[in-house]
């Protein structure tokens, strides 16, 4: 199947992480048109089987096909290491399938490849190694540590964000001594960027912590450009689903995008 410049990109994620990833590109891209869809329904994937996470995707990118889009960008750092390959192989040739711990790896080892580096994530991303087995691979004496911190992403999806509470549980998590020492902090969650200021704030800001929203947005761009598929001219408006209303999400979503965003509600799984 032949590309156009003009589709529009899909975008998805569990939930309103993705829209870090979302509004990063929209800055970089301003004439693109975004499909986004928040599995809001089943969040948060990190505590999901590999299956069911699978399946999940697969519904979704079928979904965004459905209006036609030349990316199934998978805004999301559990499903990038649980479905990527499965997505790829099933949609590789209707669209430009990537993922969002490629292009963090890749930056990572090229602009710290001698640092101390931590990552932490959901349940699944930091189960499956995949961060650590890429950046080894492309370093292979890199020092990498990793954490589960379960409770960020149902935090900010609550809307627990510049409080007391947030501080606390961000506090408990990186406070721990398997991050002892480290340089680089890799936020593996498209979620974590709401709280990167946060996480910057604890480490006194002596720690790079790493916004995957904007290198995967630059790495997007690139793709793009190098398959003649960048948009030459605004298109239509955005588009914003979710598989259930939350009212932090359309919060988050004016918090991004300057605006009220035009949020649906879609039921993809009759």
């Amino acid at each position: 199947m032949e590309l156009e410049p003009n589709q529009p990109l899909g975008i998805f994620d569990s939930g309103l992480g993705g829209l870090t990833v979302a509004s990063a590109i929209k800055q970089l891209l301003p004439d693109e048109r975004i499909i986004y869809f928040g599995d809001t329904a089943h969040l948060p994937y990190g505590d999901k089987s590999a299956d069911s996470i699978i399946y999940y995707s697969r519904k979704i990118a079928d979904f965004l096909l459905t209006y036609n889009c030349k990316t199934i960008l998978v805004a999301c750092n559990t499903a990038s290491a649980t479905a990527f390959t499965e997505l790829h192989r099933i949609f590789g040739d209707k669209a430009l399938v990537i993922d969002v711990i490629d292009p963090v790896v890749s930056y990572v080892t090229e602009k710290f490849p001698a640092s101390k580096i931590g990552v932490i994530g959901t349940k699944n991303t930091i189960n499956s190694n995949t961060y650590t087995l890429k950046i080894r691979e492309k370093n292979p004496g890199a020092e990498v540590v990793s954490m589960a911190a379960p409770l960020l992403v149902p935090m900010i999806e609550e809307g627990f964000i510049y409080d007391d509470i947030s501080n606390a549980i961000i506090r408990t998590y990186l406070s721990n001594e398997l991050l002892e020492g480290i340089e680089v902090m890799i936020l593996g969650c498209t979620h974590y960027p709401i709280i990167r200021n946060q996480i910057r704030k604890y480490y006194d800001f002596r720690v790079e912590v790493i916004d995957s929203a904007e290198i995967v947005a630059r790495h997007l761009k690139e793709k793009l450009a190098s398959e003649n598929l960048l948009a030459g001219s605004r298109q239509d408006e955005d588009l914003f689903f979710v598989s259930d209303f939350t009212d932090y999400f359309g919060k988050i979503g004016r918090m991004f995008f300057d605006s009220s965003i035009n949020l649906l509600k879609s039921d993809i799984w009759k």
